[in-house]
């Protein structure tokens, strides 16, 4: 495909349809679509791996991170829920409340609209705060925990790799 310019554009979606034909510009419909490598394959898990993640869903650090979630999650959540749907029951129910002038043109509904992207963005930035304040170190920590871990579990069931083992009740501190 060339550009107006004279330029190549390499574009690998746009020789191959979702018919899988190949309608290029100036192309027969015959020729065959290009051709690219497959992906890479990942190896497989091992078995002894699986048995890490009950283990490290059990400990008290996941409970930890889990309930610091939930603690703001759900509360914030159902804030913002009751916040949207009493905004859309005045719009609906009092609309004289709603057309109310509060400046000029600009009347309650137009600034509790407004109010809603203010609180979204609000509520966007006390999530990220909470997160990294709250969550993010006990979860890396966790995270670390569970790689040696699983590590550790191919280590002894006989595959590449050192043997490692953490204890998950470090990271609830």
């Amino acid at each position: 495909m060339r550009a107006f310019w004279g330029m190549r554009i390499d574009d690998p979606w746009h020789d191959a349809l979702a018919t899988g034909g190949a309608e290029v510009h100036g192309t027969p419909v015959d020729t065959p679509p290009r051709r690219t490598a497959p992906p890479p394959r990942r190896e497989p898990v091992p078995s002894a791996v699986h048995g890490v993640y009950p283990t490290v869903q059990r400990s008290a650090a996941f409970r930890q991170v889990r309930r610091r979630y939930r603690r703001f999650a759900l509360p914030a959540s159902a804030a913002f829920l009751l916040w949207y749907l009493g905004y859309v029951l005045l719009a609906v129910c009092a609309p004289g409340l709603m057309a109310r002038p509060v400046a000029g043109v600009l009347n309650v509904g137009m600034v509790a609209g407004l109010a809603q992207f203010a609180t979204t963005f609000l509520l966007t930035w006390l999530y990220a705060r909470h997160a990294r304040l709250r969550r993010d170190r006990l979860a890396l920590e966790l995270r670390w925990e569970t790689q040696d871990m699983a590590r550790g579990a191919v280590a002894a069931a006989g595959g590449p790799g050192g043997a490692a083992s953490g204890t998950i009740g470090e990271a609830a501190r």
